[in-house]
């Protein structure tokens, strides 16, 4: 005989509960579908980033943070746009991929936190930064990856500003894209990038 549960699993079909109180209860229960459930439902509610952070920080199943990240990226305040910006650190590759996905909209509506990130101790989080900026669509963005050209002491991450600037740059870039190989002047990789992003800025043809 199938058991039978009274679990926000089981209402799925129906309306899920709305109570916040309720909600945050099933975001501890043992039952991973219900947590899935109740971590998407929770979003409806803008106070509700705390205690997804908190789920997040514990869960294990990949489906219930996924769940999480999204409905963080929904409420998307300044909390849980760090919180996604944290998640840049992880080991998990699939929990990385996940945040910058969904930073990539949630970021939106706080840029500077964004562009703080360019500025992270860590290069990794920087590199995985400037893979958000061109969702951004902020005025400034050209700005930062100059900045970064010009002062940013890893090999990798100029390498990504330049990749980048390649694509939505504009001639101003230039002499930060000079400046950037005279800092690096054995790189044959940068060089390359370097040649190549400076032709397309200034309506050049690669030969």
């Amino acid at each position: 005989m199938p058991l039978v549960r009274n679990t926000l699993a089981d209402q799925a079909g129906d309306d899920q509960p709305s109570g916040f109180e309720q909600l945050l209860d099933t975001l501890d229960s043992p039952d991973t579908a219900a947590r899935r459930l109740a971590a998407r439902a929770i979003a409806r509610f803008p106070n509700a980033s705390s205690a997804l952070i908190d789920r997040l920080e514990e869960e294990a199943e990949p489906s219930v943070r996924e769940a999480i990240i999204t409905s963080l990226a929904a409420i998307a305040d300044v909390s849980s746009v760090t919180a996604l910006l944290d998640c840049l650190r992880s080991e998990d590759a699939a929990l990385r991929n996940d945040a910058i996905e969904a930073l990539k909209t949630a970021g939106v509506q706080h840029p500077g936190l964004i562009q703080n990130a360019l500025q992270d101790y860590d290069a990794d989080v920087r590199i995985l930064a400037i893979g958000i900026l061109e969702s951004l669509k902020h005025p400034d963005v050209e700005l930062w990856l100059i900045d970064l050209l010009e002062h940013d002491p890893h090999l990798n991450v100029c390498a990504c500003a330049v990749d980048l600037l390649c694509e939505i740059g504009s001639e101003r870039a230039v002499p930060a894209l000079e400046a950037c190989l005279e800092r690096f002047p054995d790189e044959a990789y940068l060089r390359f990038a370097v040649d190549l992003a400076i032709q397309r800025l200034r309506g050049e043809s690669a030969l």
